[in-house]
Formats: structure tokens, C-alpha cells, sequence
């Protein structure tokens, strides 16, 4: 890696590509009538994954950069829980029928906030209204400070097979700056008692570039993390952007890393996982090599979609509960982000669709190259570009960002084909932006590239 390369290319904003184009993009115009059109066109041979948002936290962590608010009573949970059972049966009346469902995602916040027998009176709500395949993963998001035994019966009873519990750091420094104090004790807690109830599948969430963190400080917490062996790892840079989110402004600018540090610490957190046996699953996901990811990078059906890196292969996604973004044939779908708002919506009756984007046939196109990019750390243009009736020339042509990058040695072209190598791969959203149309009119929206 060359540092100058790190310190040029680092101090972009780019998407994280977890979709394209990005959620800056979605536009009013797309609201709950265009919704359920889409809704009741979904294809009767599709198969459909679900996320549930769950927009709460006891405590605000200052780094967050989710959708959510701090609850100190239980009252406003069991409220929302309501409009959420709501929302799933207006978008079923819609779908008109029972869709095979293959993944379940629960994100936040926090969703283990909410009460052992709401979460479990509403898995049977979903499964009653969906056909959950046997096989489906499904996943939540553990705060493991505030997971509590009866919850874990819960999941369990739930169906739940797969958890992803926050680390982020052990290093005492950083979690005092980030307001999230959590002990080694706590998490080996969460990660037995979750194993006990066969809730087999283990993630942990790791952050760098947080303030004050160190190289060292990195190292330390990937060590204490493989005692605990999780099944996989997520890897990500903190987004300090304390224009969009208020509380970040807690962190001081000078407590923070630069692009060359932030750098030195993702690799450092990468070689340590790689020195224990996990394989590096696109830019910022580890797994064993056994996991499922592990084989679907292999066997090069890895997708990327919202949740990050993924096996999910359904060609849509339901989106429930406050700032869900749901993914049709026909484009992207977001709802309400203000939770009053979204409750208020769901309660008329109506579904609680704020914006949303209609894919053109050049979104798709760019969409599915910049998804092998992030995927592959490769792509061969032409046969892409046939699929979708286009010429691989006009592509390159129209990526002008490319040619710096290939006289960088960032990406090695030949022919139609392009890869990212190894001592490049930090870079990789820098790659995907090449092809991305939309890019400038949201760069001050998203993270540092590194």
C-alpha cells in the first residue's frame, strides 16, 4: 500500500455501496400509491427477504450513525410494536398472498429492547403472514449489555439462528469517548448463553477510526474477540458526520484518527483475523471458512445489499418500522424516517412510504457492476453490458475517474475486464464510484473512503 494513495483517495466520501443508486437519491415522488403498485406486481415465483427496523437504544451511543432514539420507558416500544404489526398487514393485503420468505433481518437500535413475548408474539405474526422457509436465516442485531436470559429463550423459541452482537471496541478509552462502556465479561456472556440456546450463528461488529484508538488498542480487541471464536466479523470505519447527526458532535475533531492511521488500523484488524483462520469476505466481512459466506464468496454468489455483505438471494425485500428501505423489481422504497410520523401513517391506514427511487435501465446496469466490484474485486464488463443490451466501450467511456485510477495501479485493466488488487482492495469504493452516475451530487452525505 502506498501511503500517498491512502492519504489522496482516503479523504473522499463514497457510498458504502450497500445499494445503487444510494438512499440520497430517493425522491418524494415515490410515495405509498407507487408503492403498493409494486407491491401487488411482485412476480408469484419470487421469493422475498424481510427487515424490521427497531429504532430504540437505552443509552445513545455517540458514534451511531443508525436511525434511532433513546427509550428509558417500555411504553413507546409496545407502541411502535403495534404500528409495526400493522404496517405487516397492510403490505401482505397488498402482496395479496402468502410470499415464500428465505431471510429475516432484525435491525435498529436495538432490537433485543423489546419484551421477550412481543418478539415472540411477533415471529408468529410473521410466520402466520409469510411462508418462512425451513432454511431461512434469521438474523438480529444484540446490544450484549442489555440482552437478558428471558430474551434469549425468546429467540430462540423465535426461530432466531443467526446474532449479530456489538463490540466495536474493548479499549476503555475509546468506549468512554463513544459512551459505550462494555466489558469482555458481558459479550462472553451474550455469545455462551446465545451458543447455549442453539442460536449457532455468531457475528461480532468491530469499528476503527474511532477516537483514540490505536493500532494497538485494534490488535487487543481482535485478540480477545477470537477467544470467543464468532462465526464471522464486520469490519467498518466510523462516519463521523456530525452535520446529519447531532449527538457525533460529543466527539471532538482532534480525538479522531486520519486517513493514513484509520488505514493502518484496518489493516491490522484484517491481518489479525486473517491469522486466525478467517477468510476476508469483500471489504469489511470476515468469516470462517466454513461459514455459508465463506462459500458463496467461492462460489461467486456473494450479493451485497443493505445489511452489508450477504448469501441473500431473494429478488426482494420487505422493509418494516421507521426508515426501512425495501427493494422491488421496480425500484427502492423508504419509509417515514421520524418514527411519530411513521406511527401516525400506519395508523390512517396507510402504508408509511416516504420516498423512494424508479430504477432506469442504466441503474441496473451500473448497479450490477458496481456490485461484483464490491463483491469480487473484479468484474468483466462485457458480458454484464450484453445482458443489459449495452456496449462495454460506452461503459468505460463514460468513467472518466477510471483512467487515474488504472495509471494509480489501484485497478488493473485489460480488456473489457478490471480488477482491484490485493494491495488495493482499501480502495474498492473508490473503484466502484467510477461507475457511478449519480455520485457528486451526494459526496457530503457519506464516510470517509478510508
Amino acid at each position: 500500500m502506498r501511503p500517498d494513495l491512502a492519504v489522496c483517495y482516503g479523504q473522499e466520501r463514497l457510498p458504502r455501496y450497500t445499494s445503487y443508486p444510494t438512499a440520497p437519491h430517493f425522491s418524494p415522488a415515490i410515495g405509498p400509491s407507487t408503492h403498493a403498485e409494486w407491491l401487488k406486481a411482485i412476480p408469484r415465483e419470487a421469493s422475498a427477504s424481510l427487515y424490521l427496523h427497531v429504532p430504540f437504544c437505552r443509552a445513545m451511543c455517540t458514534y451511531c450513525g443508525c436511525h434511532t432514539t433513546v427509550a428509558r420507558r417500555d411504553e413507546p416500544i409496545a407502541v411502535y410494536e403495534s404500528a409495526l404489526r400493522c404496517e405487516i398487514d397492510q403490505v401482505v393485503r397488498q402482496i395479496d398472498r402468502r410470499i415464500r420468505v428465505e431471510h429475516i433481518h432484525f435491525g435498529g437500535g436495538t432490537p433485543t429492547i423489546m419484551a421477550p413475548e412481543s418478539f415472540t408474539d411477533l415471529m408468529g405474526l410473521i410466520r402466520h403472514c409469510f411462508f418462512v422457509a425451513p432454511s431461512a436465516e434469521v438474523a438480529i442485531e444484540i446490544d450484549p449489555r442489555t440482552l437478558s436470559s428471558q430474551m434469549i429463550e425468546a429467540l430462540a423459541l423465535g426461530g432466531v439462528n443467526r446474532a449479530s452482537l456489538g463490540v466495536q471496541s474493548f479499549d476503555p478509552k475509546v468506549q468512554r469517548a463513544i459512551n459505550r462502556e462494555q466489558s469482555f465479561e458481558q459479550t462472553e456472556r451474550a455469545t455462551t448463553g446465545l451458543r447455549r440456546a442453539r442460536v449457532s450463528g455468531i457475528n461480532f461488529d468491530l469499528i476503527y477510526g474511532l477516537p483514540h484508538q490505536t493500532v494497538d488498542s485494534c490488535r487487543d480487541t481482535v485478540a480477545r474477540c477470537i477467544e470467543l471464536r464468532p462465526d464471522r466479523f464486520s469490519v467498518f470505519g466510523y462516519a463521523h458526520v456530525p452535520a446529519f447527526k447531532k449527538h457525533q458532535r460529543k466527539i471532538k475533531e482532534d480525538w479522531l484518527p486520519h486517513s493514513l492511521e484509520r488505514h493502518e488500523q484496518s489493516t491490522a484488524i484484517a491481518e489479525s483475523l486473517r491469522e486466525a483462520g478467517y477468510v476476508q469476505i469483500g471489504l469489511d466481512h470476515f468469516a470462517l471458512p466454513e461459514d455459508s459466506m465463506a462459500r458463496a464468496l467461492k462460489a461467486g454468489t456473494l450479493r451485497r445489499n443493505f445489511q452489508g455483505y450477504t448469501t441473500d438471494q431473494s429478488s426482494v425485500l420487505l422493509g418494516f418500522g421507521a426508515s426501512a428501505i425495501g427493494r422491488l423489481p421496480q425500484g427502492f422504497v423508504q419509509n417515514e424516517v421520524v418514527i411519530s410520523a411513521y406511527s401516525q401513517a400506519v395508523a390512517q391506514g396507510r402504508l408509511a412510504t416516504a420516498r423512494g427511487y424508479q430504477l432506469t435501465s442504466d441503474d441496473r446496469l451500473r448497479a450490477e457492476i458496481i456490485e461484483r466490484i464490491m463483491c469480487d474485486f473484479a468484474v468483466d464488463l462485457a458480458p454484464i453490458c450484453a445482458r443489459h443490451g449495452s456496449l462495454a466501450d460506452e461503459m468505460l467511456q463514460s468513467a472518466p475517474r477510471l483512467k487515474d485510477l488504472v495509471s494509480d495501479g489501484i485497478v488493473e485493466l485489460e480488456g473489457s475486464s478490471l480488477a482491484v488488487p490485493q494491495d488495493s482492495r482499501f480502495l474498492v469504493r473508490s473503484v466502484a464510484a467510477a461507475f457511478d452516475a449519480h455520485l457528486d451530487r451526494s459526496q457530503r452525505l457519506h464516510s470517509r473512503a478510508v
